[in-house]
């Protein structure tokens, strides 16, 4: 049996224990002394200096001074930590050691374990291996000036994807770097977490977003998105995030005020890392592939977290099917972003009816079952709906009525307008009753957000792709790795 002793001078526990350690090679014990700091202590035991500590990192040592037992073949039998001088006589088989000492003392935190260390160790170690190609840039290039020549950024400056910070952002998720993610269009090419770490960094993430951006990509490769065909779209459409559950809070998310604007960390950076994917990994590039006429601000990110203070109201992934506590992100073909302003409406049908008559607006107010929506409800404008005993059934199924018109109304050439439904459409989609609903069965989705203060809500228009809804839908997935 020999002993391995791992120490640092900057620990008065260990500067308590050397004389002990020193009373162990006398008594003929082998011991090999391992040093992180001072290479020179303990003084007279000619220790070895872990510099780069990747010896400390391969024993797991997280608190010093630790003694271990090794046995012939190499394997460790029993470890010890700290200073107990029980301890530190059992696992030598000394009796009186450490005789005059306090009987305990912990030890402190050691270096290979201090924060940032654990993913430099990783590397230097091999644990983790990159695998994608390194491009050097010498020390008097800036990095970004670099991205900016390669075409890796959508207009604004990027953190540059060092090693280090991409292992950083491999902590956020369990899964091997090496995992394909699913095959990014235009092109097709295979996303692998790494991949996806790297655009992450280069976005500001955080570890902790990664599985949130992660699951967002899975939900958008779904075939019923259409992800490909909303990268090619002429139109101004862009992918939306919608966060719900748990894991908005424990992020940090905004669902507040400005929740669809700036200032907010995560959700700026999961919906930009998730459009850096699309064209870095996919190669979907404005005036290439992306081939839209105007596009929106969205389309650099676009990512809220739902409101879900209020107990009495029915969150979004759980009325899209995920189970009650789970969370989720729900991914929708954003248009940009118009105000409702409706500051004299007091009773939900009301409301209701105001709301309506915006939401006809979404593609065009003679277009029906064109595209979908979603309706970013305002807390007080939520409070008119919850004082009059109205949640999110009751609205959605006031909505549906309010949103229905004579089918005849909006056909070509009616009114003397040439836009609108053709008399084909108005076949498939008109009722008993001659009318025709605006949007598709599901096609209206109804989120709360924002802050008080006002009595203003949002209305989030939908790609025209949506009027094509066997083939392309807003996608909702509960996040498993949260």
């Amino acid at each position: 049996m020999r002993f391995v002793a791992v120490v640092k001078e900057d620990c008065p526990t260990c500067v308590l224990a050397a004389p002990m350690l020193g009373a162990i090679r006398a008594a003929g014990l082998p011991l090999e002394v391992w040093t992180q700091d001072n290479p020179a202590f303990p003084e007279g035991l000619a220790p070895l200096h872990d510099a780069d500590l990747l010896k400390s990192h391969a024993m797991g040592v997280e608190i010093v001074p630790t003694l271990a037992a090794i046995d012939d073949s190499g394997h460790e039998q029993a470890r010890v930590f700290g200073w107990n001088a029980e301890d530190w006589q059992k696992i030598t088989g000394l009796n009186g050691l450490g005789e005059g000492l306090p009987v305990n003392q912990p030890g402190c935190g050691a270096l290979n374990v201090a924060p940032g260390m654990l993913e430099r160790l990783q590397l230097a170690s091999g644990e983790v291996k990159l695998q994608a190609r390194e491009i050097a840039v010498e020390d008097d290039i800036d990095p970004m000036e670099v991205a900016y020549d390669r075409g890796w950024t959508d207009g604004l400056p990027i953190t540059p994807p060092t090693d280090l910070r991409v292992a950083r952002m491999l902590t956020g998720t369990t899964r091997r770097a090496d995992d394909i993610v699913g095959l990014i269009p235009p092109n097709l090419v295979p996303c692998t977490v790494e991949k996806a770490a790297i655009n992450a960094v280069m976005a500001g993430c955080r570890p902790e977003y990664f599985p949130v951006l992660l699951g967002a990509i899975e939900t958008a490769l779904q075939p019923e998105f259409a992800m490909h065909g909303l990268l090619c779209t002429l139109a101004f459409s862009g992918p939306l995030v919608i966060v719900n559950g748990p894991v908005s809070r424990r992020i940090g998310m905004n669902s507040g005020g400005n929740a669809l604007g700036q200032g907010n960390r995560a959700n700026a950076t999961i919906g930009r890392a998730f459009q850096l994917i699309i064209r870095n990994v996919g190669g979907g590039r404005p005036q290439e592939i992306d081939r839209a006429c105007l596009g929106q601000p969205g389309k650099y990110t676009f990512c809220f977290a739902e409101d879900e203070s209020d107990e009495g109201w029915m969150p979004l992934s759980e009325a899209r099917g995920v189970s009650a506590g789970k969370s989720a992100v729900t991914m929708f073909h954003a248009d940009g972003v118009t105000g409702f302003v409706d500051q004299k409406s007091r009773t939900p049908d009301e409301l209701c009816r105001s709301l309506a008559m915006q939401l006809w607006s979404v593609n065009h107010p003679r277009l029906a079952r064109w595209g979908n929506a979603v309706l970013v409800l305002s807390p007080n404008h939520y409070e008119i709906l919850r004082a009059g005993g109205w949640g999110r059934a009751e609205l959605e199924a006031g909505l549906h009525q309010a949103l229905k018109r004579p089918a005849k109304e909006l056909l070509e050439g009616a009114g003397g307008h040439p836009l609108g439904i053709t008399p084909a459409q108005a076949d498939e989609y008109t009722d008993a009753d001659g009318m025709i609903d605006k949007f598709h069965p599901g096609g209206l989705l109804i989120v709360r957000a924002g802050g008080p203060g006002a009595l203003m809500s949002g209305i989030i228009g939908g790609w025209t792709g949506g009027r094509n809804n066997k083939e392309v839908r807003p996608v909702t997935r509960a996040l498993e790795e949260v």
